[in-house]
């Protein structure tokens, strides 16, 4: 029996010796072991008897012979292991890692269309707005320049693109690995996203099938499409592809419009320092557009050239040539007003002719030259005296006496502020919805030298005042009219009838709500410009209610017709002989009331001036038988003025804006008020007013509603109001209390 080959420790016999003779056998720590005997501890407690036997201290822990070439023989088959563990592992994962990259790639076709099926897709259509001259007003939509051929382009734009954003394009296949490795560096060191890897492929590919959201899907989806374009498609084809779609900022899609944007010029004639300004815009176009950030756009294009420049694409004596001179030619961001009108008609298009999928062209209303002096009649009025009387915005709107718009200004400045307040906003029009009151009185029976008290008034503890807070007894309902009494106003509109005044501002076009109180008399309701100078066109016309349009025709680019205005029906909402009533009582505003700064040398012309309270609004609506036009002033968060009234900045906006119109225009008098209203007049008077009892429901009748002048209330009304002609004459020969 070979020693050692046992596991564990060899028990000797004891053969009958006594149990004291037991200790006199050999430990295994006394044998000496065989060269494949596995190396054995000694045991503590023989090591403890010798250590205390001897004195010393306990030894230390012995090594077995042949203990370390068996602890090198067991490290080796160790070794040995974990190495082919990791090639096993490391190819498993291998495999599974390719299995996970083609499933993601399979997921990310999954959500997209069928390659087979995928095509170019067409530009998003253009609306190109045009002034009833034929001259171009605005752009909506995409402003997509006409499609430039690579060849026609100067060599140094295309290639001004490609040594900023893609260095390679001409040797990958649509995804660059040394592009993307070379950004994740970058952005690693600089801890953040400063440079990205995308080709112009790629951006192309995001650009005609993606949105611009930022996640991974969506990137591995444009890689996708960017192979397949690639595979379809030349190199020289995706170029042309790029820039004829890539956006440019400030609306501009394509090189082409682009350059027609910022430079005025085609693409075909770009410089070496405009085509790198381009392509310098596409890494941030809405923050580099030169019209907005003029010196952040000629940064940009400085690197572009550099980068030009290290490709050897131009050389360094050009690049130092363009370099420090900028070529942009943008007109400075002006108001640019005529944009309000753009807007308005893109909110009526859709009435219009239905959902757009074609590019088309507009055909307005609106005199490029009235829009021109209408917008420098606000500006320059704001600009002069805006800190004075503390007024930051104005709007006007002229339109012809049938509705035609001619000139529209929502505001000081279209790039400071989109919000029309033309169209949109709606504000308290005070004194200048006076004239519906009026009216609704002359069809009641009254006459414009009906005489009314001008006298302190209290209605249910209100107490409305004149704005001079003073009174003048007895006067005509003209003077009223054209000295704005309040307090004359109040009464009539309580003699008339809220509702009754009401449902007159409605006829004549007013469309928002109206409350049918004591202060509507007051212009309290609030109103837009553009319905407000609507419902004084009748005055202009002779009675006929008219709808405010701009929109003459609408084509497509190739020409076919999509719309064309249609001469509409025309209802008489007011009787010619109370039209030329209103037209007598308005002219006097501009010769003596509150409107004698309003002046259009040799025309005949009348309006309305209006103040709402703690002079928030300041207005004026006037009008000659060729326009009507309304200026509003004031601010958009409905602060106070100081003192801006109607006959002051508005009437001065008024008066040099209606001068120009009128410049070479025949002279026209406004309808039916060559008539005076005073004692020498009463024949004529006579002939063109007939007692309310005797007046017919006339063409209004059938075309508004059936709608007639109302009867005469018995509430609050005077005798003459209820005695027709035969008592005004009465009273107007031998006296009356008016």
């Amino acid at each position: 029996m070979a020693w050692g080959k046992k596991k564990g420790a060899r028990k000797e016999p004891l053969f009958g010796l006594p149990a004291a003779l037991a200790d006199l056998r050999l430990t295994a720590a006394d044998r000496i072991p065989g060269g494949d005997d596995k190396p054995k501890k000694p045991a503590k407690a023989s090591a403890k008897r010798k250590s205390e036997d001897a004195g010393d201290e306990p030894p230390r822990e012995r090594k077995a012979p042949g203990s370390r070439s068996g602890a090198k023989r067991r490290s080796k088959s160790r070794g040995g292991f974990s190495l082919g563990r990791l090639v096993y592992w490391g190819a498993v994962l291998s495999l599974w890692a390719g299995i996970a990259v083609i499933a993601v790639v399979v997921y990310v076709g999954a959500h997209l269309p069928p390659i087979q099926s995928l095509e170019i897709p067409k530009r998003p259509p253009t609306i190109q707005i045009v002034a009833m001259d034929g001259s171009m007003l605005a752009q909506r939509g995409e402003m997509a320049g006409a499609n430039v051929s690579l060849k026609d382009l100067p060599p140094y734009l295309p290639k001004a693109f490609i040594a900023i954003e893609d260095r390679r394009f001409y040797s990958h296949f649509g995804i660059d690995p040394i592009g993307i490795l070379r950004a994740l560096v970058t952005n690693v060191l600089h801890r953040g996203v400063s440079q990205g890897g995308s080709t112009l492929t790629q951006q192309l590919a995001k650009n005609l099938f993606l949105t611009q959201e930022r996640t991974m899907q969506r990137k591995l989806q444009e890689a996708e499409l960017a192979i397949w374009l690639e595979r379809k498609h030349s190199k020289d084809e995706i170029l042309e592809l790029y820039l004829n779609r890539v956006y440019f900022g400030s609306g501009a899609y394509g090189v082409e419009a682009a350059a027609q944007k910022y430079f005025g010029k085609s693409a075909k004639n770009v410089t070496i320092a405009e085509a790198a300004m381009l392509a310098g815009l596409v890494k941030s176009p809405s923050r580099l557009a030169p019209n907005r950030n003029p010196e952040g756009a000629e940064a940009r294009a400085q690197i572009v050239l550099a980068a030009m420049a290290d490709a050897n694409f131009i050389t360094d004596a050009q690049a130092k040539a363009s370099i420090g001179h900028p070529s942009y030619n943008v007109k400075p961001a002006g108001a640019g007003t005529v944009n309000y009108v753009a807007d308005w008609i893109g909110e009526v298009l859709d009435d219009l002719v239905g959902q757009i999928d074609e590019s088309i062209k507009v055909e307005t209303t609106i005199d490029p030259k009235l829009q021109s002096v209408a917008e420098a009649a606000i500006i320059d009025e704001l600009a002069a005296k805006s800190v004075k009387f503390n007024v930051s915005q104005g709007a006007l709107v002229a339109m012809t006496p049938d509705g035609a718009v001619r000139a529209m200004v929502g505001g000081r400045n279209y790039s400071d502020s989109q919000y029309n307040r033309a169209v949109t906003a709606k504000r308290q029009p005070g004194s200048s919805f006076k004239p519906f009151v009026y009216l609704t009185a002359l069809e009641q029976g009254l006459t414009p030298d009906t005489m009314r008290q001008d006298a302190p008034i209290e209605v249910k503890g209100w107490r409305p005042e004149n704005y001079t807070h003073e009174y003048f007894g007895a006067v005509t309902l003209t003077q009223a009219l054209a000295m704005s009494l309040n307090t004359v106003a109040i009464r009539l509109g309580l003699e008339v009838g809220p509702k009754n005044v009401v449902r007159t501002a409605h006829r004549l076009g007013i469309s928002s709500k109206l409350e049918p109180n004591a202060s509507i008399a007051l212009g309290t309701s609030e109103v837009s410009v553009v319905e407000l100078v609507g419902a004084y066109a009748p005055f202009a016309n002779g009675g006929l209610a008219v709808a405010p349009h701009v929109v003459t025709r609408i084509r497509t680019l190739g020409g076919k017709l999509l719309y064309m205005r249609q001469p509409e029906e025309r209802n008489q909402v007011i009787e010619p002989r109370y039209v030329g009533m209103m037209n007598a009582m308005m002219r006097e505003t501009l010769i003596s009331g509150t409107a004698k700064k309003a002046e259009i040398p040799g025309w005949p012309a009348a309006g309305k001036t209006g103040t709402s309270q703690d002079y928030r609004d300041a207005w004026f609506i006037g009008y000659t038988a060729n326009l009507v036009t309304g200026v509003w002033l004031g601010n958009d968060d409905n602060s106070p003025t100081k003192k801006a009234t109607g006959g002051g900045l508005p009437v001065e906006v008024w008066t040099r804006f209606m001068k120009a119109a009128h410049e070479g225009v025949p002279v026209a008098n406004l309808p039916n008020a060559q008539a005076t209203w005073g004692l020498s007049n009463l024949a004529q008077a006579a002939s063109q007013v007939s007692p309310p009892t005797a007046a017919a429901p006339g063409p209004a009748a059938a075309n508004n509603g059936g709608y007639r002048p109302p009867p005469p209330t018995r509430t609050n009304v005077r005798p003459e109001a209820a005695a027709g002609l035969d008592g005004w004459l009465m009273d107007r020969l031998f006296g009356g209390n008016r």
